[in-house]
């Protein structure tokens, strides 16, 4: 598949992903107020951010390897299944497609009376934070760990999943299972990021904060998917023969 294709398939898979799991978070999560049973909670968040993926990937995975996320194309480029020369191209399209996202779920959420992002607030339009900005008030330390550490295991799961000797056909279904439970353990920590891409493109309209913030978003991602790329790529070689 030729690049412009590739970065074409790799935007909307970002755009996708923000639109549906940042969508659900901003749009539904609270539905009602709080208590309303309509609203999704962050257990519908978590798994709205899998589905996306999932769905994603299945549509774009034989054209792009649906990364979606800095990250992730960080981290299979360290794991060895990806070039580097190709790196930087799929970032600026999963960033594009992520802010444009943005930009339309600003448009749909200002449709409703009252609507107003208050950047002093944690997750205030879907966005991540620590300390004040944390769900959970958790600390630097404490974010940059867990970011670390779950982007780390996203990276193992992809790779897992994809390796030739995997059950064809179900990857999607890992990863997207994947993404669910990283959002299930961490929302109440970061609001979950491990994909900078996702992180920037809610950021820039949550306010000051969430931007003086999102160093953390970018280089705990990116670290912890170097990481597992470098793990999986000694787990899962290949013996050589003889």
């Amino acid at each position: 598949m030729n690049m412009a294709k590739r970065l074409a398939a790799e935007l909307l898979g970002t755009f996708w992903l923000v639109l549906g799991g940042c969508g659900s978070a901003v749009l539904a999560a609270k539905f009602g107020g709080e208590g309303n049973p309509l609203g999704i909670g962050f257990v519908g968040v978590a798994l709205a951010f899998g589905l996306t993926v999932l769905t994603g990937a299945y549509a774009f995975g034989h054209v792009s390897g649906a990364h979606f996320n800095p990250a992730v194309t960080v981290g299979l480029c360290a794991g060895g299944r990806f070039p580097a020369r190709d790196v930087v191209p799929y970032i600026l399209a999963q960033v594009v497609g992520g802010f444009l996202a943005a930009c339309i779920l600003l448009h749909i959420a200002s449709g409703a009376p009252g609507f107003a992002i208050d950047g002093s607030q944690a997750g205030a339009f879907a966005s991540n934070g620590y300390g004040a900005l944390s769900p959970g008030g958790y600390s630097v330390a404490a974010a940059f760990l867990c970011e670390v550490v779950l982007t780390a295991m996203f990276l193992v799961v992809i790779m897992g999943a994809t390796h030739g000797r995997a059950p064809a056909g179900f990857a999607p279904l890992a990863i997207g299972l994947a993404l669910t439970l990283i959002h299930l353990i961490s929302i109440p920590v970061t609001n979950t990021s491990v994909n900078p891409a996702r992180s920037t493109a809610v950021a820039v309209f949550a306010g000051s904060g969430a931007l003086g913030q999102l160093w953390l978003f970018w280089v705990a991602p990116l670290l912890g998917g170097v990481i597992g790329g470098i793990a999986y790529k000694w787990i899962g070689a290949e013996p050589r023969p003889g």
